[in-house]
């Protein structure tokens, strides 16, 4: 089952995305994606529970049934959509023509080259640090380790000249958890990254833009998408 793109486009600000689902191998070793659902509304995510946050797809090479992660798409406003998936049970679309999606963006001068990031599915809170600090070193940085128990200043991963937020739980990311890591990284003289596993307010994300704190989304394949300029410059440039 490829992957391709299906255009996106968000009910909260009107930007258009092109989202693609990212495929992974099935038990019988074929590539697996879930199937969207060309045409159907998203839905913004107002509320996640583990319960409501996978979907069923079926391999066509060997025909097994298996969950798989709900495709969410992260916007830079700030809202998470629900992208729909076509039911098992629904005869597959047929074929037609499809405008090609549009081209990638150059690659900025002076951006890194690395090897596609390879993500860890997340099924509970602690797996969501560990998406992180993969993430953190597929940009670069070094000499990661993780606060075990969590300390009261909510910095989870530290590496060398690196403080890193992460936030498991179903709420939007506050700006008050913003604002105290851009302030624990300034008092480290350290970069400070902040992921969150529901998204961000829209205070949090007018915080982060005016102090240039990078944001993340991790969707539930354990994959983080850049939610403001500051990540998106970050993940052109690498550590």
């Amino acid at each position: 089952m490829s992957s391709e793109g299906v255009p996106v486009r968000c009910p909260g600000c009107g930007r258009d995305h092109v989202y693609v689902p990212p495929a992974y191998p099935c038990a019988c070793g074929a590539p697996l994606a879930p199937p969207i659902q060309r045409g159907a509304p998203v839905s913004p995510i107002t509320h996640r529970t583990w319960t409501d946050t996978w979907v069923t797809v079926r391999c066509r090479a060997c025909d097994l049934q298996s969950q798989w992660p709900q495709p969410e798409l992260g916007c830079s406003c700030g809202t998470i959509l629900r992208v729909p998936v076509r039911p098992v049970t629904a005869p597959p679309a047929s074929t037609r023509l499809t405008p090609p999606p549009p081209a990638a963006a150059p690659r900025p001068a002076g951006a890194r080259v690395r090897r596609p990031f390879r993500p860890r599915t997340i099924r509970t809170a602690r797996d969501t640090v560990t998406a992180a600090a993969l993430y953190l070193a597929w940009l670069g940085f070094r000499d990661l380790y993780r606060a075990d128990p969590p300390p009261a200043s909510g910095i989870d991963l530290r590496g060398r000249g690196l403080v890193a937020r992460v936030d498991p739980t179903t709420r939007a990311a506050s700006l008050r958890a913003v604002e105290c890591l851009w302030l624990h990284a300034m008092t480290a003289e350290a970069y400070g990254v902040h992921f969150s596993l529901a998204g961000y307010t829209r205070d949090a994300l007018e915080c982060a833009d005016a102090l240039s704190v990078p944001l993340f989304v991790v969707d539930l394949t354990g994959t983080p998408q850049p939610v403001n300029e500051a990540a998106r410059k970050l993940v052109a440039a690498g550590a």
